[in-house]
Formats: C-alpha cells, structure tokens, sequence
C-alpha cells in the first residue's frame, strides 16, 4: 500500500471508525464482481452498510441496489450521499 492509499484509509478510518483492512478486503472482493448481478449487489450494500454501522432501511437498500444494477449509480460525492440519504 503507498502512501496515498494508507493516508486515504487512516482518513476513513479517524471519520467513520471502519477499519481500513475491512475497506480493503471488500474493495478486493468487488474488483470482479456483477454489479448487474441484484443478490451480488445487495450483499454488498448490506456489507457496506454493517461495516459503516449505517443501517438501512429497505427502502433505502432497494434504491440502492435498483440503481447500481442499472448502471444509474452517481458519479460525483454530493449525489451519492443523496441517495444513501433518502
């Protein structure tokens, strides 16, 4: 891991106090994921969410999921927080 990387991870670790190598071992284990694949998907929204200790409603996961199987996930920080938000 350079520098960026550990820097990035000590970051998202002292703001949400998820534990950088949780981080990276998801991160591994999507690098070849289906996101068209829903089950794929929601597993992964509900991991995220248990790791960020964020729960989700069902409502909230099904947005989710619904958006990233169908290529609509955004691509800028302000409107994905929107989406985690509602």
């Amino acid at each position: 891991m350079n520098n960026f990387q550990k820097g990035m991870f000590d970051k998202i670790q002292k703001n949400s106090n998820i534990n950088p190598e949780e981080v990276y071992k998801v991160a591994d284990s999507v690098k070849h994921a289906d996101f068209s694949d829903e089950k794929t998907v929601r597993n992964l929204v509900k991991q995220l969410s248990t790791m960020a200790n964020k729960p989700l409603s069902k409502e909230q996961e099904d947005k989710i999921v619904k958006s990233v199987v169908n290529g609509k996930m955004p691509g800028d920080a302000n409107s994905l927080n929107k989406l985690f938000r509602k």
